[in-house]
């Protein structure tokens, strides 16, 4: 295996945003980077875009001009499969589709360099199931950026059963290299944040779907009393409603149809009916020129209920992944606060609240809706029994 530095050659493989992303955070880094699509279209668009958010850069006196056209100038816009051979790192940013990636994968195999490590950006399918689509699969990993990548901090490294420590390792250094904050995560459905942060969404539906609050009134809930920077619904909005029912579908779907990630048919039918957020300029709430969107309940006492009930479920998540060993308290930690910009880490919360007052009030909604949605962690069970805290030195072993 290549040892990836400074002056490895990067492909990233997909122009659309995620992928145009990665291509300028390694430029920016110093690589000499190949930025796949089979769209002349779609790369020319790409360039186009990256142009504008250099320029902005270079207005607002982040960079020279000589250090954005450099940027620019590091990057190589491919139409070619083949332009691709040299590579040392091949980063795969294209259609969350199993089938897709697999296919892909088989095919750079036959341009790749032997000693060429391979990744994909998958936010939530199987990183062992892509690389059992190579002859090498030791080679393969997830690294997954989050949106948009030259802003958002955290990277999760995901190693697959078939990932050679050596792998990991590069590619772990290399991405640190370029300032992003790194965590491991074991290869299982929606890794940290796509699996910890689905009550966030979830929850909220649900709230929503029972009549107890509207959705600006739980947007200003989270925001207001919460602190979170978006409100469940803004964020399902910005991100894409579409997106955001495959994830959770397809976490549901890996995690064997456990309904604690039951998709949501509200969310179905805005997918449904084409109100996919801004982008399509209708979702939760109307994006069009002069829409007026209606105002929030600001009632404490509701907004605290609301809160509560989506926090408890996060916390409850967080635990389970700690306790199933998805990353260490540290990692999960810093991949909701550096990922998806929490106000504080869910550990830390849990502690502030009680781990105690957590466990009532999950044990009082799966008594109250008798569902195994709201089953508590048995992580959160152990630690009320034997009186111990997120934080205590002594945190309870699996």
């Amino acid at each position: 295996m290549s040892k990836l530095d400074k002056n490895s050659k990067i492909a990233v493989i997909g122009s659309g945003s995620m992928g145009a992303g990665i291509a300028q955070v390694a430029a920016t880094a110093g690589h000499d980077v190949c930025l796949f699509d089979n769209s002349r279209e779609a790369l020319e668009i790409a360039s186009g875009k990256l142009t504008k958010i250099l320029d902005r850069q270079v207005q607002k006196e982040r960079l020279t001009r000589k250090e954005a056209d450099a940027i620019h100038a590091r990057i190589e816009f491919c139409n070619n499969l083949e332009d691709l051979a040299g590579a040392d790192l091949m980063i795969e940013a294209i259609v969350e589709n199993l089938d897709a990636k697999r296919n892909l994968f088989s095919h750079l195999e036959l341009i790749a360099d032997d000693t060429t490590i391979l990744a994909t950006n998958t936010s939530s399918l199987s990183i062992a199931k892509i690389a059992s689509a190579c002859t090498k699969p030791h080679r393969l990993l997830g690294i997954h950026f989050f949106n948009p990548a030259p802003l958002m901090p955290l990277v999760e490294i995901i190693p697959a059963v078939q990932t050679a420590v050596n792998a990991l390792v590069e590619a772990r250094n290399l991405i640190d290299s370029w300032g992003k904050v790194t965590v491991i995560a074991k290869d299982t459905p929606g890794f940290i944040v796509n699996r910890v942060a689905r009550p966030f969404y979830g929850e909220a539906l649900r709230i929503l779907e029972e009549g107890i609050a509207d959705v600006p009134t739980i947007d200003w809930a989270v925001k207001e009393l919460g602190g979170f920077r978006m409100g469940p619904f803004e964020l399902m909005d910005y991100i894409g409603n579409d997106i955001n029912y495959v994830v959770t579908e397809t976490v549901f779907t890996e995690f064997f149809y456990d309904p604690r990630y039951r998709p949501s048919f509200t969310q179905k039918r805005m997918m449904e009916a084409g109100w996919l957020g801004r982008k399509s300029g209708r979702g939760y709430y109307d994006y069009t020129d002069g829409a007026e969107n209606p105002k929030p309940t600001e009632d404490r006492e509701l907004g605290q209920k609301v809160l509560h009930r989506i926090l408890v479920m996060l916390i409850n998540e967080a635990a389970d992944a700690l306790y199933l060993n998805i990353s260490t308290r540290e990692g999960i930690e810093l991949a909701m606060t550096r990922g998806v910009n929490y106000p504080k880490g869910l550990f830390q919360w849990a502690d502030e609240l009680g781990i105690d007052v957590v466990l009532q009030q999950l044990e009082a909604l799966q008594d109250l809706y008798g569902e195994d949605r709201y089953r508590p962690s048995v992580l959160l069970k152990k630690m009320v029994k034997e009186k111990k805290s997120f934080y205590s030195e002594n945190l309870i072993e699996n």
